[in-house]
């Protein structure tokens, strides 16, 4: 499954009311680590069913971030039961965000 763009209007639907634990993605079109891990992510949605991935562009919508205090990008947070469960930044290695996302669903 391909990731997907979340916007401020539908952030609730998407992530908070999944019945999956959802990856969301905070990056920017300027923001070159956020390009960087893109594919990884992308690369790890095609492999997986058990989580969705989702990109929100912080520039275009900017209430969610602010709203869980994103302040740099990329920022990473993963959702469950719509929570949010942990939170990474920083451009990563595929291993390495793999080991953090099992780790926290």
């Amino acid at each position: 499954m391909a990731t997907i763009n979340v916007t401020d209007a539908n952030f609730e639907e998407v992530v908070l009311k999944s019945d999956k634990p959802v990856v969301v993605d905070f990056w920017a079109q300027w923001c070159g680590p956020c390009k960087m891990i893109g594919p990884v992510l992308e690369d790890i949605s095609n492999e997986r069913d058990d989580i969705t991935i989702v990109k929100m562009d912080i520039d275009e919508n900017p209430e969610v971030p602010t709203s869980f205090g994103v302040r740099s990008i990329p920022t990473i947070l993963i959702f469950k039961g719509g929570e949010a469960v942990a939170t990474t930044m920083g451009a990563k290695p595929k291993a390495q965000l793999t080991s953090w996302i099992d780790g926290a669903v």
